[in-house]
């Protein structure tokens, strides 16, 4: 057998190989789509939603710790909420101090879930011309309401306003730098008041009281 007929078979065992890794680099993969409007799966916002109407009702919404959901004046802990995309203009609230789900019964009550039910603690999102947001339950159709002041959601199904402005969340206060301590005033009783000769491991008894 001569080099050209070996190198040849050769060739010939290589083709299969070949071939295999060819049809491994030319299948079609799915590009991901990078479009901005389909990336706001797994987006998170932490927020206060805060509210107002006529009335000069003006609250921030909060989840506290037994369930209850409810309005306050001002922005505190339990009303700093975490809104979670789910899926284009679906989101799900959670409270961060209280780790409760806002959700919504059929009839328009709001109550804080430990655990998240898809059907009722999901919220269409849709962005009003004024900057506020109006947050409708996916599955019942209804809107996300303020319950009344002093009144809460697990009594009275919620009639207050539906309109909420999503506030960020207050910023983390500054440390303040650890502080220079100011000298002492001198002693001016002392027989070395701006203490240049430094303690001594002795004292005089002319200096004893």
């Amino acid at each position: 057998m001569g080099w050209d007929e070996a190198g040849f078979e050769t060739l010939g065992l290589w083709v299969p190989v070949l071939a295999v890794l060819l049809l491994g680099v030319c299948q079609a993969h799915p590009i991901p789509d990078s479009s901005p409007l389909l990336q706001f799966g797994g987006q998170v916002r932490q927020r206060h939603l805060y509210t107002d109407d006529a009335q000069e009702t003006e609250a921030h919404l909060e989840i506290r710790a037994d369930g209850t959901v409810t309005g306050a004046a001002h922005r505190s802990p339990e009303s700093l909420l975490e809104l979670k995309a789910l899926k284009p203009g679906v989101i799900q609230i959670l409270g961060v101090m209280t780790s409760r789900f806002l959700c919504q019964r059929p009839d328009g009550t709001l109550y804080g879930s430990l655990h998240f039910d898809p059907e009722a603690c999901s919220f269409r999102e849709l962005l009003l011309e004024d900057g506020y947001n109006v947050y409708q339950s996916e599955a019942h159709d209804l809107p996300l309401r303020m319950p009344h002041h002093n009144s809460p959601s697990r009594d009275l199904a919620p009639r207050g306003p539906a309109r909420f402005l999503p506030l960020l969340g207050l910023p983390p206060v500054p440390l303040e730098p650890p502080g220079i301590l100011a000298p002492e005033p001198p002693d001016v009783g002392s027989s070395d008041p701006l203490s240049m000769v430094g303690p001594s491991h002795g004292q005089s008894p002319s200096y004893a009281s």
